[in-house]
């Protein structure tokens, strides 16, 4: 289970780093032609891969934290005094929903 956890992860991130990186091309000189108007059919595609790049970030993070949660609690239930290193990777785990969600700003920030 938690080796296919991992290769979903690793699969969505490369998703996302398939999407953004053509997004992240620097930008023009500021005397060259100014780009061409983004056609409607490509707007809607930028849409959803901003939805399911977000959706698919939350779905790992709850994945993630529910893992981790329940094996934080394990460890504070024998050995109290790791309760802050318990929250810290849970919050950790949680990172990977804002991630995701950075990503979709960048594409929605890329639109005309």
């Amino acid at each position: 289970m938690k080796r296919k956890v991992l290769w979903l992860a690793a699969l969505a991130s490369l998703a996302a780093l398939a999407i953004v990186a053509p997004l992240a091309a620097a930008p023009a000189a500021p005397g060259a032609a100014a780009p061409a108007a983004m056609p409607p059919e490509a707007i809607k595609w930028v849409f959803l891969s901003a939805a399911i790049v977000t959706g698919v970030a939350a779905v790992g993070a709850a994945i993630a934290v529910a893992i981790v949660g329940s094996a934080a609690m394990g460890a504070v239930a024998e050995k109290p005094e790791t309760a802050g290193r318990a929250l810290l990777f849970v919050g950790l785990a949680e990172g990977i929903a804002i991630y995701g969600l950075i990503i979709a700003i960048m594409m929605l920030g890329r639109l005309p």
